[in-house]
């Protein structure tokens, strides 16, 4: 039986070597990363089960991270951070971890945290392309092109997308979405929604006046639809 793959995301050397180790000593495939660059070029060379995370990182945040990745995978995240507040351990979790350990903590703690995620999720078989109308997104790559062109989108636009994509089907009301992509102090700004929907539905819509994937639910929110 081939180890499962495991992505490793902590910027700390010396932290992410002893996880690792820890991790291999368990018959796990530890794949390390110290950025989020790092990370999802990991994703596009592994087919990881499980990640571990951290939330300071040298070229981000952990979340932004971990809602990239629930927009295409159930994967189970399991989040050790040196923060220790309710408000970060409640953020993190809604954001989408399944869990969370507080630095320091001891070896038997995380692996039996690590063995209790993988009992429950299994394995995952999520990829990391969703494709609506004639547009691919890989997420692991952070690649969207339209008719095989590729279409640029700005960090926001990219992440915008993302939250969208995850609650597909759903409506997303204006405090949602600006709480999960520009953060709570901006839940009463609903003009950088207008302005930022709209331009994904000019990159993204075959028709702008007529959006088929980018749909406005008057005086509530938006929702996405494949």
């Amino acid at each position: 039986m081939n180890p499962i793959p495991v992505l490793v995301l902590e910027d700390e050397p010396q932290i992410r070597g002893m996880l690792c180790q820890c991790l291999a000593g368990e018959g796990l495939l530890p794949h390390g990363a110290g950025s989020l660059v790092e990370a999802r070029e990991t994703l596009r060379a592994a087919a990881c089960q499980l990640a571990l995370i951290d939330l300071g990182l040298p070229d981000g945040s952990g979340q932004t991270f971990i809602r990239e990745l629930r927009a295409w995978s159930t994967m189970p995240v399991l989040v050790l951070s040196a923060r220790n507040q309710e408000r970060d351990k409640i953020e993190a979790l809604d954001t989408g971890a399944d869990d969370y350990l507080t630095k320091p903590f001891q070896r038997g703690e995380l692996l039996a945290r690590v063995r209790a995620l993988l009992r429950r999720a299994g394995s995952s078989g999520a990829q990391p392309v969703v494709e609506f109308g004639d547009v691919s997104v890989d997420f692991a790559s952070r690649r969207v092109q339209r008719q095989g062109i590729d279409v640029h989108l700005t960090p926001i636009e990219f992440q915008l997308l993302a939250v969208m994509i995850a609650g597909q089907g759903k409506v997303l009301t204006h405090r949602h979405l600006l709480r999960e992509v520009w953060g709570g102090a901006f839940v009463d700004s609903p003009h950088y929604l207008r302005i930022y929907v709209g331009h994904l539905r000019h990159k993204l819509e075959s028709d702008p006046a007529r959006p088929r994937h980018f749909i406005t639910e008057t005086g509530t929110g938006y929702r996405f639809v494949i």
